[in-house]
């Protein structure tokens, strides 16, 4: 009897499990699969039948062409700096936070308001703030006497506009991450710090950091991956211009596959920016086994 319930029970989890597997095969290992193909082949859009295998020849084209450098210099770049943007000022929104005792359900609908939008809508909304003429952005430096400036029209400025936008969206998701590693502190080692004649400095340094390290690793890790693929809201804002100034990885990738329909190369450059982001996370965890605090017990 209790053999039966029990292949009973396995047979109903396999049952439920399965529309959840199916979709999983559909949506993901499906994709993977051929673009591991195609990256293989001489495939365009516009004769997929008639394709040509080149082996690791898209690879190669791929790494010999200076447009991807070009595009994955940029990258990392922006990534270094909207991640280090986003820690820090997600840092000072939760500590701020972290210090307040009324109204603080108010301060987290507001803070959540960035990352709840759409990212196309975010692009949008922005470029218009920041246009040279109409833009708001304008308008409030022109009232106090600062000329009108062409913000996603110089190349410095557009990059540091792309920059400072995303990390706007970004501070939400760290601050919290973060607020959440700071409540779970003991309020004990304040104390008994502050008894020991430690500053407020000294029990950041000594005992925030060190016990904020494992949250502070998580959204260091998560940033970088997403701050990587992020297409939508650079996308919208410059296009990757002006001059290529702004030309992610994410773009140069679609450029290929969208509008000179090379899906064999995009798919080799997606495998390419895999290793990229796969070898970059790889170093973050053996770079973190050395700082992250492991509280024992």
């Amino acid at each position: 009897m209790a053999a039966g319930l029990a292949r009973r029970d396995r047979w109903f989890g396999r049952l439920m499990a399965g529309p959840g597997l199916a979709a999983m095969l559909l949506v993901v290992l499906f994709p993977v699969a051929f673009t591991a193909w195609t990256s293989l082949y001489e495939f365009t859009l516009l004769r997929p039948v008639h394709d040509t295998f080149v082996g690791l020849g898209n690879f190669a084209a791929a790494l010999q062409d200076g447009d991807f450098r070009h595009a994955l210099r940029v990258t990392l770049a922006f990534v270094v700096a909207v991640v280090l943007l986003e820690f820090l000022l997600g840092l000072a929104v939760a500590l701020a936070l972290d210090s307040v005792q009324r109204g603080r359900n108010l301060y987290y609908a507001i803070l959540l308001c960035p990352l709840l939008m759409n990212p196309v809508v975010v692009g949008l909304i922005w470029r218009m703030f920041l246009h040279p003429t109409q833009g708001i952005v304008n308008y409030v430096i022109g009232l106090v006497g600062i000329a009108p400036v062409n913000w996603l029209g110089d190349p410095v400025l557009a990059m540091l506009s792309i920059i400072v936008v995303n990390a706007w969206r970004g501070i939400p998701f760290f601050a919290i991450s973060l607020l959440a590693g700071l409540q779970t502190i003991s309020q004990e080692l304040y104390e008994a710090a502050a008894i020991d004649g430690a500053n407020a400095v000294q029990r950041f340094f000594r005992i925030t950091l060190p016990l904020l390290s494992p949250v502070t690793f998580f959204v260091l890790v998560t940033g970088m991956i997403g701050t990587f693929q992020d297409f939508s809201v650079p996308f919208v804002m410059t296009g990757g211009g002006p001059a290529g100034a702004t030309q992610l990885v994410v773009m140069y990738l679609y450029g290929l596959a969208f509008r000179l329909q090379n899906m064999g190369l995009a798919s080799a450059v997606a495998y390419a920016v895999f290793v990229v982001i796969v070898s970059l996370t790889v170093l973050n965890f053996a770079i973190g086994r050395k700082w992250v605090f492991y509280e024992e017990g």
